[in-house]
């Protein structure tokens, strides 16, 4: 019980070796944020020069003149941000990292609304420290903007990497201990 076929490992070991390897790398990246960072934005860069060129030969293959122009335009538009990246990965990390931080801010701020619009229920405190948990960390990484930006993408791959890394053991306990009561 537990195997999935005759040789070889059972399906709550793959999982939890799995879960292992997705941890491991999660420290390694913490351990090299700097250098996970750059490889993000260099394979973000790859992805969008890919990405963009698609968008120019569809757009080149579209009918109408303006869905044509617009379409190429973008299609360029996202090409030039690819290379961009990828030559100069400093800077495109920089962008990124902004960009991650407004989105930080914007939830932040969204869940203060909500706090505010649940003011007279028992979710409020909880959401209201939430959302300024999340305007404090957009704050403090916009305040460290320089050193944050050379770390940033590298620590957030590197945290979920880890708690991927754990769910996973997770799952794999759950599923010996459920193969061992069937």
């Amino acid at each position: 019980m537990g195997y999935s076929g005759g040789v070889g490992m059972s399906e709550w070991a793959r999982w939890l070796l799995l879960g292992c390897m997705s941890a491991l790398f999660g420290g390694l990246a913490l351990a090299n944020a700097v250098a996970v960072s750059i490889g993000i934005t260099v394979v973000t860069g790859s992805m969008l020069i890919m990405a963009g060129m698609i968008q120019v030969g569809v757009g080149i293959r579209d009918d109408g003149p303006l869905n044509k122009v617009i379409s190429v335009l973008l299609g360029l538009l996202v090409t030039v941000l690819g290379v961009s990246f990828v030559s100069n990965p400093m800077d495109g990390m920089m962008s990124l990292t902004a960009v991650i931080t407004l989105l930080i801010a914007a939830a932040g701020t969204l869940r203060l609304f909500w706090a505010f619009r649940m003011r007279r229920t028992r979710y409020y405190w909880m959401m209201l420290f939430s959302g300024a948990l999340s305007i404090l960390l957009a704050g403090y990484i916009f305040a460290n903007f320089e050193q944050a930006s050379a770390k940033l993408l590298g620590i957030l791959l590197g945290i979920e990497l880890l708690f991927n890394g754990l769910a996973l053991a997770v799952l794999a306990f759950f599923l010996r201990a459920y193969h061992e009561r069937m």
